[in-house]
Protein backbone atom coordinates (compact mmCIF):
# COMPACT_ATOMS: atom_id res chain seq x y z
CA UNK A 1 0.00 0.00 0.00
CA UNK A 2 1.18 3.37 -0.69
CA UNK A 3 1.57 6.56 0.61
CA UNK A 4 -1.28 9.12 -0.50
CA UNK A 5 0.21 11.63 -3.15
CA UNK A 6 -1.44 14.71 -1.03
CA UNK A 7 0.84 12.83 2.02
CA UNK A 8 1.93 16.04 4.45
CA UNK A 9 5.48 17.08 2.82
CA UNK A 10 6.72 18.19 6.56
CA UNK A 11 6.81 14.99 7.89
CA UNK A 12 9.18 13.94 10.92
CA UNK A 13 10.73 10.47 9.58
CA UNK A 14 10.38 8.98 5.97
CA UNK A 15 10.57 5.63 7.66
CA UNK A 16 9.15 4.12 10.76
CA UNK A 17 9.72 0.44 11.94
CA UNK A 18 7.18 -0.64 14.46
CA UNK A 19 8.14 -2.79 16.29
CA UNK A 20 5.06 -4.40 18.07
CA UNK A 21 1.81 -6.58 16.68
CA UNK A 22 -2.02 -6.20 17.22
CA UNK A 23 -3.70 -3.08 18.26
CA UNK A 24 -1.39 -1.05 18.95
CA UNK A 25 1.09 -1.54 15.70
CA UNK A 26 -1.79 -0.67 13.91
CA UNK A 27 -2.96 2.10 16.17
CA UNK A 28 1.22 3.76 15.60
CA UNK A 29 0.81 2.48 11.39
CA UNK A 30 -2.08 4.60 11.25
CA UNK A 31 -0.39 7.88 12.92
CA UNK A 32 2.76 7.44 10.18
CA UNK A 33 -0.07 7.64 7.70
CA UNK A 34 -1.93 10.81 9.01
CA UNK A 35 2.33 11.90 9.06
CA UNK A 36 3.19 11.20 5.50
CA UNK A 37 5.67 8.38 7.31
CA UNK A 38 6.50 4.66 5.15
CA UNK A 39 5.67 2.55 7.64
CA UNK A 40 7.40 -0.98 8.53
CA UNK A 41 5.52 -3.65 9.74
CA UNK A 42 7.28 -6.53 11.33
CA UNK A 43 5.56 -10.70 11.99
CA UNK A 44 6.34 -13.84 13.29
CA UNK A 45 4.69 -16.82 11.80
CA UNK A 46 1.58 -16.54 13.96
CA UNK A 47 0.98 -13.25 12.40
CA UNK A 48 1.51 -14.15 8.70
CA UNK A 49 -1.69 -12.84 7.82
CA UNK A 50 -2.40 -10.19 10.81
CA UNK A 51 -4.35 -7.06 10.06
CA UNK A 52 -1.14 -5.12 11.30
CA UNK A 53 1.09 -6.45 8.71
CA UNK A 54 -1.12 -6.10 6.00
CA UNK A 55 -1.81 -2.26 7.33
CA UNK A 56 1.59 -1.19 6.65
CA UNK A 57 3.13 -0.05 3.87
CA UNK A 58 5.94 -3.16 4.15
CA UNK A 59 6.44 -5.91 6.33
CA UNK A 60 9.17 -8.00 7.53
CA UNK A 61 9.49 -11.61 9.05
CA UNK A 62 11.35 -12.01 12.19
CA UNK A 63 10.80 -15.87 12.71
CA UNK A 64 8.81 -18.20 14.53
CA UNK A 65 5.76 -17.28 16.81
CA UNK A 66 7.21 -17.45 19.84
CA UNK A 67 8.06 -14.28 21.04
CA UNK A 68 11.78 -15.06 22.69
CA UNK A 69 12.21 -15.83 19.19
CA UNK A 70 10.47 -13.36 17.22
CA UNK A 71 9.13 -9.91 18.95
CA UNK A 72 11.40 -10.12 22.09
CA UNK A 73 14.86 -10.35 19.81
CA UNK A 74 16.50 -7.12 19.50
CA UNK A 75 19.12 -8.07 16.67
CA UNK A 76 16.03 -9.17 14.24
CA UNK A 77 14.19 -5.38 15.09
CA UNK A 78 17.89 -3.90 14.00
CA UNK A 79 17.85 -6.04 11.06
CA UNK A 80 14.63 -5.36 9.82
CA UNK A 81 15.42 -1.74 10.45
CA UNK A 82 18.52 -1.79 8.40
CA UNK A 83 17.36 -3.63 5.54
CA UNK A 84 14.02 -1.54 4.90
CA UNK A 85 16.37 1.99 5.99
CA UNK A 86 13.72 2.59 8.83
CA UNK A 87 14.72 6.04 10.31
CA UNK A 88 12.88 5.78 13.35
CA UNK A 89 11.88 2.35 15.82
CA UNK A 90 8.52 2.91 17.76
CA UNK A 91 8.53 -0.07 20.14
CA UNK A 92 5.06 0.34 21.55
CA UNK A 93 3.83 -1.11 24.59
CA UNK A 94 5.03 -4.71 25.98
CA UNK A 95 7.90 -6.77 24.59
CA UNK A 96 10.47 -4.41 24.06
CA UNK A 97 9.42 -0.94 24.84
CA UNK A 98 11.24 -0.80 27.78
CA UNK A 99 14.08 -2.35 27.50
CA UNK A 100 17.13 -0.63 27.65
CA UNK A 101 18.95 -2.58 24.87
CA UNK A 102 16.73 -2.05 22.14
CA UNK A 103 17.09 2.25 23.12
CA UNK A 104 21.24 1.31 23.04
CA UNK A 105 20.95 -0.62 20.28
CA UNK A 106 19.20 1.85 17.92
CA UNK A 107 21.68 4.58 19.32
CA UNK A 108 24.20 2.51 18.09
CA UNK A 109 22.44 1.61 14.57
CA UNK A 110 22.19 5.48 13.98
CA UNK A 111 18.29 4.79 14.34
CA UNK A 112 15.79 6.96 16.28
CA UNK A 113 14.45 5.54 18.94
CA UNK A 114 10.25 6.86 19.54
CA UNK A 115 10.63 6.36 23.36
CA UNK A 116 12.78 7.74 26.46
CA UNK A 117 16.55 7.70 26.15
CA UNK A 118 18.17 4.28 27.03
CA UNK A 119 19.62 5.27 30.45
CA UNK A 120 16.07 6.85 31.39
CA UNK A 121 14.93 3.15 30.68
CA UNK A 122 17.28 1.70 32.95
CA UNK A 123 16.47 4.17 35.87
CA UNK A 124 12.57 4.15 35.53
CA UNK A 125 11.91 0.55 33.97
CA UNK A 126 14.01 -0.90 37.59
CA UNK A 127 11.28 -0.27 39.69
CA UNK A 128 13.30 -0.54 42.59
CA UNK A 129 15.57 2.79 41.25
CA UNK A 130 12.44 4.56 40.36
CA UNK A 131 11.33 4.41 44.07
CA UNK A 132 14.25 5.21 45.03
CA UNK A 133 14.54 8.50 42.96
CA UNK A 134 10.87 9.58 43.77
CA UNK A 135 11.70 9.18 47.61
CA UNK A 136 14.84 11.49 47.07
CA UNK A 137 12.42 13.95 45.00
CA UNK A 138 9.88 13.69 48.28
CA UNK A 139 7.52 12.19 46.37
CA UNK A 140 5.35 9.91 48.85
CA UNK A 141 6.45 6.31 48.01
CA UNK A 142 4.18 2.95 49.46
CA UNK A 143 5.90 1.54 52.07
CA UNK A 144 8.24 -1.42 51.28
CA UNK A 145 12.40 -2.33 50.24
CA UNK A 146 14.19 -0.12 48.05
CA UNK A 147 16.75 -2.41 47.76
CA UNK A 148 16.09 -5.94 45.99
CA UNK A 149 15.34 -9.28 48.11
CA UNK A 150 18.31 -11.35 49.20
CA UNK A 151 17.56 -14.36 50.64
CA UNK A 152 20.88 -16.30 50.67
CA UNK A 153 21.60 -18.10 54.17
CA UNK A 154 19.51 -17.82 56.79
CA UNK A 155 21.02 -14.42 57.88
CA UNK A 156 19.57 -13.01 54.23
CA UNK A 157 16.39 -15.29 55.28
CA UNK A 158 16.12 -13.48 58.78
CA UNK A 159 16.58 -9.84 57.40
CA UNK A 160 13.62 -10.22 54.85
CA UNK A 161 11.36 -12.00 57.57
CA UNK A 162 12.52 -8.52 59.57
CA UNK A 163 11.45 -6.42 57.00
CA UNK A 164 8.39 -8.11 55.92
CA UNK A 165 7.00 -7.53 59.66
CA UNK A 166 8.05 -3.61 59.62
CA UNK A 167 6.21 -3.08 56.69
CA UNK A 168 3.07 -4.90 57.70
CA UNK A 169 0.73 -7.48 56.82
CA UNK A 170 -0.61 -8.26 54.16
CA UNK A 171 2.12 -7.33 51.76
CA UNK A 172 3.30 -8.04 48.02
CA UNK A 173 6.50 -9.39 46.76
CA UNK A 174 6.42 -7.69 43.44
CA UNK A 175 8.99 -8.12 40.60
CA UNK A 176 11.86 -5.51 40.03
CA UNK A 177 11.73 -5.61 36.57
CA UNK A 178 8.51 -5.73 34.22
CA UNK A 179 4.51 -5.92 35.66
CA UNK A 180 1.21 -6.66 33.99
CA UNK A 181 0.89 -8.64 37.59
CA UNK A 182 3.38 -11.10 36.71
CA UNK A 183 6.13 -12.14 39.45
CA UNK A 184 3.75 -10.59 42.19
CA UNK A 185 1.99 -12.47 45.32
CA UNK A 186 -0.28 -11.33 47.98
CA UNK A 187 1.00 -12.31 51.26
CA UNK A 188 -0.78 -12.37 54.78
CA UNK A 189 1.46 -14.04 57.15
CA UNK A 190 5.21 -14.65 57.38
CA UNK A 191 4.47 -18.67 57.07
CA UNK A 192 3.68 -17.96 53.54
CA UNK A 193 6.52 -15.66 52.51
CA UNK A 194 9.62 -17.73 51.59
CA UNK A 195 7.12 -20.01 49.43
CA UNK A 196 5.93 -16.12 47.78
CA UNK A 197 9.87 -15.23 47.22
CA UNK A 198 10.56 -18.39 45.34
CA UNK A 199 7.40 -18.67 43.16
CA UNK A 200 7.85 -15.20 42.40
CA UNK A 201 11.40 -15.04 41.78
CA UNK A 202 11.18 -17.75 39.45
CA UNK A 203 8.21 -16.32 37.58
CA UNK A 204 9.80 -13.21 37.21
CA UNK A 205 12.89 -14.57 35.95
CA UNK A 206 11.27 -16.73 32.94
CA UNK A 207 8.82 -13.67 31.84
CA UNK A 208 11.54 -10.91 32.41
CA UNK A 209 14.80 -12.26 31.83
CA UNK A 210 15.28 -10.71 35.70
CA UNK A 211 14.36 -12.49 38.80
CA UNK A 212 14.81 -9.48 41.15
CA UNK A 213 12.02 -9.02 43.74
CA UNK A 214 11.02 -6.49 46.43
CA UNK A 215 8.50 -6.39 49.24
CA UNK A 216 5.58 -3.20 49.00
CA UNK A 217 2.54 -2.94 51.78
CA UNK A 218 -0.88 -4.13 50.27
CA UNK A 219 -3.28 -1.18 50.41
CA UNK A 220 -6.48 -2.87 50.94
CA UNK A 221 -9.28 -0.33 49.65
CA UNK A 222 -6.98 1.78 47.78
CA UNK A 223 -7.52 2.78 44.04
CA UNK A 224 -5.22 2.84 41.15
CA UNK A 225 -4.85 5.90 39.53
CA UNK A 226 -2.19 7.26 37.03
CA UNK A 227 -0.95 10.64 35.57
CA UNK A 228 0.46 10.38 31.61
CA UNK A 229 3.28 12.09 30.89
CA UNK A 230 5.42 13.81 28.20
CA UNK A 231 8.82 15.49 27.72
CA UNK A 232 10.82 16.57 25.63
CA UNK A 233 14.49 17.38 25.36
CA UNK A 234 13.61 20.86 25.64
CA UNK A 235 13.06 20.80 29.24
CA UNK A 236 9.61 20.71 29.25
CA UNK A 237 7.72 17.89 31.00
CA UNK A 238 4.44 18.28 31.35
CA UNK A 239 0.89 15.92 32.80
CA UNK A 240 -2.05 15.61 30.17
CA UNK A 241 -4.45 14.21 33.13
CA UNK A 242 -5.07 10.98 35.28
CA UNK A 243 -6.62 7.88 34.71
CA UNK A 244 -8.58 5.65 37.02
CA UNK A 245 -7.54 1.67 36.72
CA UNK A 246 -8.94 0.10 39.26
CA UNK A 247 -10.91 -2.39 38.25
CA UNK A 248 -8.19 -5.27 38.09
CA UNK A 249 -8.19 -8.63 37.80
CA UNK A 250 -4.71 -10.42 39.35
CA UNK A 251 -3.43 -6.95 39.55
CA UNK A 252 -4.15 -6.95 35.86
CA UNK A 253 -6.44 -3.51 34.34
CA UNK A 254 -9.83 -4.26 32.73
CA UNK A 255 -11.35 -0.82 32.63
CA UNK A 256 -9.40 2.41 32.81
CA UNK A 257 -11.07 5.95 32.60
CA UNK A 258 -10.01 9.65 32.52
CA UNK A 259 -10.05 12.05 34.52
CA UNK A 260 -10.70 9.69 37.61
CA UNK A 261 -14.23 9.98 39.45
CA UNK A 262 -14.10 11.93 42.18
CA UNK A 263 -11.25 13.98 42.66
CA UNK A 264 -10.93 18.06 42.84
CA UNK A 265 -9.40 20.24 40.89
CA UNK A 266 -6.60 20.87 43.98
CA UNK A 267 -6.40 16.98 44.24
CA UNK A 268 -5.79 16.57 40.63
CA UNK A 269 -2.82 19.16 40.31
CA UNK A 270 -1.12 17.93 43.38
CA UNK A 271 -1.35 14.31 41.92
CA UNK A 272 -0.08 15.69 38.19
CA UNK A 273 2.98 18.15 39.77
CA UNK A 274 4.23 14.89 41.47
CA UNK A 275 3.93 12.88 38.11
CA UNK A 276 5.57 15.43 37.26
CA UNK A 277 8.21 15.79 39.49
CA UNK A 278 9.54 12.10 39.56
CA UNK A 279 9.74 12.78 35.57
CA UNK A 280 12.20 15.75 36.03
CA UNK A 281 14.47 13.86 38.19
CA UNK A 282 15.50 11.87 35.02
CA UNK A 283 14.61 14.12 32.63
CA UNK A 284 11.83 12.71 30.70
CA UNK A 285 11.89 12.60 26.85
CA UNK A 286 8.54 10.97 25.03
CA UNK A 287 5.75 9.54 26.84
CA UNK A 288 5.74 7.88 30.15
CA UNK A 289 2.79 6.99 32.86
CA UNK A 290 3.18 7.75 36.68
CA UNK A 291 1.03 5.49 38.78
CA UNK A 292 -0.32 5.81 41.92
CA UNK A 293 -2.58 4.39 45.19
CA UNK A 294 -4.88 6.74 45.72
CA UNK A 295 -5.28 5.17 49.83
CA UNK A 296 -8.72 5.36 51.42
CA UNK A 297 -7.86 8.28 53.50
CA UNK A 298 -6.77 10.89 50.29
CA UNK A 299 -3.00 9.41 50.19
CA UNK A 300 -1.21 9.55 46.95
CA UNK A 301 1.42 7.00 47.09
CA UNK A 302 3.92 6.74 44.41
CA UNK A 303 4.28 2.65 43.06
CA UNK A 304 5.99 3.21 39.70
CA UNK A 305 6.76 4.86 36.08
CA UNK A 306 6.13 3.06 32.50
CA UNK A 307 8.28 4.87 30.43
CA UNK A 308 6.79 4.09 27.33
CA UNK A 309 2.84 4.30 25.78
CA UNK A 310 0.32 2.59 27.75
CA UNK A 311 -2.47 0.58 26.50
CA UNK A 312 -5.23 3.01 27.82
CA UNK A 313 -3.60 6.10 26.42
CA UNK A 314 -6.71 6.62 24.12
CA UNK A 315 -8.67 7.77 27.19
CA UNK A 316 -6.54 10.72 27.81
CA UNK A 317 -6.47 11.72 24.14
CA UNK A 318 -10.11 11.45 24.21
CA UNK A 319 -10.67 13.86 26.84
CA UNK A 320 -7.36 15.94 26.13
CA UNK A 321 -8.15 16.37 22.15
CA UNK A 322 -4.34 15.54 21.26
CA UNK A 323 -3.09 12.64 19.42
CA UNK A 324 -0.12 10.89 21.80
CA UNK A 325 1.65 8.89 19.03
CA UNK A 326 1.82 12.21 16.66
CA UNK A 327 3.42 13.95 19.76
CA UNK A 328 5.46 11.09 20.48
CA UNK A 329 6.97 10.58 16.73
CA UNK A 330 7.65 14.09 16.93
CA UNK A 331 9.32 14.51 19.95
CA UNK A 332 11.92 12.20 18.95
CA UNK A 333 12.36 14.04 15.76
CA UNK A 334 13.77 16.79 17.87
CA UNK A 335 10.63 19.02 18.06
CA UNK A 336 9.50 20.77 21.67
CA UNK A 337 6.21 19.38 23.10
CA UNK A 338 3.63 21.21 20.52
CA UNK A 339 1.49 24.38 21.68
CA UNK A 340 -1.57 21.84 21.61
CA UNK A 341 -0.21 19.27 23.99
CA UNK A 342 0.91 22.53 26.71
CA UNK A 343 -2.50 23.93 26.44
CA UNK A 344 -4.25 20.73 27.11
CA UNK A 345 -1.38 20.24 30.20
CA UNK A 346 -2.40 23.94 31.13
CA UNK A 347 -6.42 22.74 31.47
CA UNK A 348 -5.68 19.16 32.73
CA UNK A 349 -7.24 19.70 36.14
CA UNK A 350 -10.58 20.95 34.85
CA UNK A 351 -11.24 18.25 32.33
CA UNK A 352 -14.89 19.44 30.53
CA UNK A 353 -15.15 15.47 29.33
CA UNK A 354 -15.33 11.98 30.67
CA UNK A 355 -13.55 8.85 28.57
CA UNK A 356 -13.74 4.84 29.42
CA UNK A 357 -11.80 2.39 27.47
CA UNK A 358 -12.74 -1.43 28.33
CA UNK A 359 -10.15 -4.23 27.59
CA UNK A 360 -11.62 -6.89 25.34
CA UNK A 361 -9.59 -10.15 25.54
CA UNK A 362 -10.09 -13.67 24.52
CA UNK A 363 -10.55 -14.92 28.10
CA UNK A 364 -12.98 -16.60 29.91
CA UNK A 365 -14.28 -14.47 32.88
CA UNK A 366 -16.13 -17.17 34.65
CA UNK A 367 -12.53 -19.48 34.69
CA UNK A 368 -10.68 -16.71 36.67
CA UNK A 369 -10.30 -15.21 33.27
CA UNK A 370 -8.19 -18.21 31.30
CA UNK A 371 -7.06 -17.58 28.07
CA UNK A 372 -9.32 -19.10 25.43
CA UNK A 373 -7.58 -18.77 22.21
CA UNK A 374 -8.82 -19.32 18.77
CA UNK A 375 -10.34 -18.17 15.36
CA UNK A 376 -13.26 -15.09 15.58
CA UNK A 377 -16.13 -16.27 13.26
CA UNK A 378 -18.16 -13.70 13.67
CA UNK A 379 -17.21 -9.74 14.17
CA UNK A 380 -19.78 -6.62 14.49
CA UNK A 381 -18.68 -4.04 15.98
CA UNK A 382 -19.85 -0.73 17.60
CA UNK A 383 -20.10 3.04 16.16
CA UNK A 384 -21.84 6.47 16.52
CA UNK A 385 -21.00 8.86 17.94
CA UNK A 386 -18.30 9.48 20.76
CA UNK A 387 -17.32 5.85 20.24
CA UNK A 388 -13.97 4.13 19.07
CA UNK A 389 -12.30 0.96 18.88
CA UNK A 390 -8.85 0.13 18.61
CA UNK A 391 -8.38 -3.54 17.12
CA UNK A 392 -5.95 -5.97 16.10
CA UNK A 393 -8.21 -8.75 14.92
CA UNK A 394 -11.11 -8.80 12.04
CA UNK A 395 -13.22 -11.47 11.24
CA UNK A 396 -11.37 -14.95 10.21
CA UNK A 397 -8.23 -13.34 12.61
CA UNK A 398 -6.48 -16.28 14.85
CA UNK A 399 -5.92 -15.16 18.72
CA UNK A 400 -2.89 -17.27 19.41
CA UNK A 401 -1.62 -19.01 22.33
CA UNK A 402 1.93 -17.16 22.32
CA UNK A 403 0.42 -13.83 22.92
CA UNK A 404 -1.53 -11.08 24.92
CA UNK A 405 -5.22 -12.22 24.46
CA UNK A 406 -6.03 -8.75 24.17
CA UNK A 407 -8.26 -8.00 20.85
CA UNK A 408 -9.39 -4.72 21.16
CA UNK A 409 -10.12 -1.77 23.27
CA UNK A 410 -13.24 -0.08 23.01
CA UNK A 411 -13.13 3.43 24.21
CA UNK A 412 -15.99 5.97 24.50
CA UNK A 413 -16.28 9.59 25.10
CA UNK A 414 -19.24 12.37 26.70
CA UNK A 415 -19.81 15.36 28.53
CA UNK A 416 -19.36 13.60 31.75
CA UNK A 417 -19.23 9.66 33.62
CA UNK A 418 -23.05 8.94 33.57
CA UNK A 419 -23.19 9.93 29.91
CA UNK A 420 -20.00 7.93 29.11
CA UNK A 421 -21.07 5.16 31.12
CA UNK A 422 -24.43 5.10 29.14
CA UNK A 423 -22.76 5.39 26.17
CA UNK A 424 -20.27 2.61 26.50
CA UNK A 425 -23.73 0.22 27.56
CA UNK A 426 -25.29 1.18 24.32
CA UNK A 427 -21.77 0.25 22.49
CA UNK A 428 -21.10 -3.09 24.23
CA UNK A 429 -25.01 -3.92 23.18
CA UNK A 430 -23.62 -3.57 19.73
CA UNK A 431 -20.91 -5.47 19.98
CA UNK A 432 -21.01 -8.98 18.80
CA UNK A 433 -17.97 -11.81 18.86
CA UNK A 434 -18.18 -15.16 18.00
CA UNK A 435 -15.62 -18.42 17.84
CA UNK A 436 -14.31 -17.33 21.23
CA UNK A 437 -15.02 -16.90 24.40
CA UNK A 438 -14.48 -12.89 25.06
CA UNK A 439 -14.78 -10.65 28.55
CA UNK A 440 -17.88 -9.22 26.92
CA UNK A 441 -19.92 -10.61 28.95
CA UNK A 442 -18.33 -9.03 32.20
CA UNK A 443 -17.76 -6.00 31.45
CA UNK A 444 -21.65 -5.72 30.55
CA UNK A 445 -22.31 -7.21 34.02
CA UNK A 446 -20.03 -4.76 35.46
CA UNK A 447 -22.07 -2.00 33.83
CA UNK A 448 -24.98 -3.42 36.56
CA UNK A 449 -22.89 -2.75 39.70
CA UNK A 450 -23.74 -0.04 41.65
CA UNK A 451 -20.12 0.16 43.07
CA UNK A 452 -18.73 0.48 39.95
CA UNK A 453 -21.56 2.88 38.45
CA UNK A 454 -21.46 5.40 41.19
CA UNK A 455 -17.93 5.47 41.69
CA UNK A 456 -18.18 4.86 45.23
CA UNK A 457 -16.65 1.96 45.60
CA UNK A 458 -13.66 1.76 42.95
CA UNK A 459 -11.06 -0.03 44.32
CA UNK A 460 -8.49 -2.33 43.15
CA UNK A 461 -10.06 -5.40 45.22
CA UNK A 462 -13.58 -4.39 43.50
CA UNK A 463 -13.50 -7.48 40.91
CA UNK A 464 -12.40 -9.97 44.25
CA UNK A 465 -15.19 -8.22 45.94
CA UNK A 466 -18.15 -8.37 43.47
CA UNK A 467 -17.43 -10.90 41.16
CA UNK A 468 -18.16 -14.64 41.54
CA UNK A 469 -16.47 -16.91 39.32
CA UNK A 470 -18.90 -20.25 38.33
CA UNK A 471 -17.45 -23.47 39.32
CA UNK A 472 -16.65 -26.00 36.67
CA UNK A 473 -19.97 -27.86 37.86
CA UNK A 474 -21.82 -24.91 36.47
CA UNK A 475 -19.50 -25.01 33.16
CA UNK A 476 -20.43 -28.30 32.29
CA UNK A 477 -24.34 -27.29 32.73
CA UNK A 478 -23.76 -24.43 30.29
CA UNK A 479 -22.10 -26.39 27.55
CA UNK A 480 -25.63 -28.82 27.80
CA UNK A 481 -26.95 -25.59 27.62
CA UNK A 482 -25.37 -24.33 24.61
CA UNK A 483 -25.68 -27.30 23.07
CA UNK A 484 -29.99 -27.61 24.01
CA UNK A 485 -29.94 -23.91 22.18
CA UNK A 486 -28.51 -25.03 18.58
CA UNK A 487 -32.06 -27.31 18.62
CA UNK A 488 -34.42 -24.74 20.26
CA UNK A 489 -36.26 -22.80 17.84
CA UNK A 490 -35.82 -19.10 18.66
CA UNK A 491 -33.99 -17.36 21.31
CA UNK A 492 -36.19 -17.04 24.14
CA UNK A 493 -36.49 -20.94 24.19
CA UNK A 494 -32.95 -21.09 24.22
CA UNK A 495 -32.57 -18.78 27.24
CA UNK A 496 -35.44 -21.31 28.51
CA UNK A 497 -33.31 -23.86 28.28
CA UNK A 498 -30.40 -22.51 29.96
CA UNK A 499 -32.51 -21.67 32.80
CA UNK A 500 -33.73 -25.02 32.88
CA UNK A 501 -30.38 -26.44 33.58
CA UNK A 502 -29.09 -23.69 35.75
CA UNK A 503 -32.76 -22.06 37.85
CA UNK A 504 -34.20 -19.20 37.32
CA UNK A 505 -31.93 -17.64 39.73
CA UNK A 506 -28.70 -17.86 37.87
CA UNK A 507 -25.81 -20.18 38.12
CA UNK A 508 -26.41 -21.83 41.52
CA UNK A 509 -27.31 -18.94 43.59
CA UNK A 510 -24.00 -17.51 42.99
CA UNK A 511 -23.12 -14.10 42.10
CA UNK A 512 -25.42 -11.69 40.30
CA UNK A 513 -27.30 -13.28 37.31
CA UNK A 514 -26.77 -10.21 34.74
CA UNK A 515 -23.93 -12.29 33.66
CA UNK A 516 -25.12 -15.30 33.91
CA UNK A 517 -27.92 -13.70 31.46
CA UNK A 518 -25.53 -11.99 29.29
CA UNK A 519 -23.37 -15.23 28.80
CA UNK A 520 -26.52 -17.49 27.84
CA UNK A 521 -27.72 -14.39 25.30
CA UNK A 522 -23.93 -14.47 23.86
CA UNK A 523 -23.57 -18.34 23.81
CA UNK A 524 -27.15 -18.36 21.87
CA UNK A 525 -26.30 -15.36 19.44
CA UNK A 526 -23.20 -17.41 18.53
CA UNK A 527 -24.35 -20.76 18.63
CA UNK A 528 -27.81 -20.66 16.40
Amino acid sequence: MSLRKDAPVQRPFKTLLVANRGEIAVRIIRACRELGIESVAVYSDADADAPHRRAADRAVRIGPAPANESYLRVEKIIEAARSTGAEAIHPGYGFLSEQPALAEACAVSGIVFVGPASETLSQLGDKLAARRRAAAAGVPVVPGTFEALDVAGEGGRAMTHREAERIGWPLLVKAAAGGGGRGMRVVDTLDGLDESITSATREAAAAFGDGSVYLERLVEGARHVEVQLLGDDHGNVVALGERDCSVQRRHQKLIEEAPAPGLSGDQRRHLHDLGVKVASTVGLRNAATAEFLLTPGGEFWFLEVNARLQVEHGVTELVADVDLVHEQIWIAAGRPISARVLAAAARAAAPERHAIEVRLSAEHPALHFAPAPGRVDHWRTPSGPGVRLDSGVEEGSVVSEHYDPLVAKLLVVAQDRPRALARLGRALDEFEIGGIQTTLPFHRWLLSQADFVDGTGLSTDLVDRLWQPIDLVSVAALRAAELAALAAADSSSAVAAAQDVHGTDGHNGRGNDTWWRAGITEATERLT
